[in-house]
């Protein structure tokens, strides 16, 4: 499953992040690694972004990166 299926109060373990390129390397300069617990704090109406607290701190995803963001529960 991806971050963006997640709902507000789950979370995950980060198992990979599938983009590539500058996306991939701004996603994870973030701290968004594999291994790293995720948990998704709120989504926006519309769903994006989507904020989630990773390494202590709270981040704002758009839907699109968070899609890239595979997870398991």
């Amino acid at each position: 499953m991806t971050l963006r299926e997640l709902k507000p109060g789950q979370q995950g373990r980060v198992t990979s992040v599938g983009t590539s390129g500058s996306m991939k390397r701004r996603i994870m300069d973030m701290g968004v690694t594999p291994g790293v617990e995720i948990r998704v704090i709120k989504v926006a109406p519309l769903g994006d972004p989507i904020e989630v607290n990773v390494r202590g701190y709270e981040l704002s995803l758009r839907k699109d990166e968070a899609a890239q963001i595979e997870v398991e529960s």
